[in-house]
C-alpha cells in the first residue's frame, strides 16, 4: 500500500487533476501541490472553514460525521475527504477529469489512508 505522500503524488499525476492537497484542520499545508496557477497553501487555508460548514450541515441533517464531500463548480469539482480528526485531503478535478474513478479510488483506499494520516 502506498504512503500518504505517494498516494497524493499519484493523484497529482492523473489527467484532469488540478490539485491534490493534504491539510491540517488548522489550515496548514501538510503535503501536496496544485497546477501552476493554484497555490497549495492558499487552498489548504480554505479547508477548515469549508469543512466546518459541511460538518454543521451534516449535524443539522442528522447524517453523522463527514467522510467525503463533493462540490461541483462550473469549472470542475472539489472533493474533500476526511482522513482523520486532524487531516483532510482536498482534490480539485478539472471538468475533463475522471471523477468517478477518483471517487472509487478514494473510497477504496479510505481505510488505508485513514490509518496512515
Amino acid at each position: 500500500m502506498p504512503t500518504l505522500r505517494e498516494f497524493v503524488r499519484s493523484l497529482q499525476r492523473r489527467a484532469g487533476i488540478d490539485a491534490a492537497v493534504v491539510a491540517g484542520r488548522d489550515g496548514l499545508l501538510i503535503d501536496g501541490a496544485g497546477a501552476s496557477a493554484l497555490d497549495a497553501e492558499t487552498l489548504a487555508v480554505r479547508v477548515p472553514q469549508l469543512l466546518a460548514s459541511i460538518r454543521d450541515l451534516g449535524t443539522a441533517a442528522a447524517r453523522g460525521h463527514v467522510q467525503m464531500a463533493v462540490i461541483e463548480y462550473s469549472g470542475g469539482t472539489a472533493v474533500i475527504q476526511a482522513l482523520s480528526a486532524e487531516v483532510v485531503l482536498l482534490v480539485l478535478v478539472h471538468s475533463t477529469g475522471n471523477l468517478a474513478a477518483l471517487l472509487h479510488d478514494l473510497r477504496r483506499f479510505r481505510p488505508h489512508l485513514t490509518a496512515i494520516a
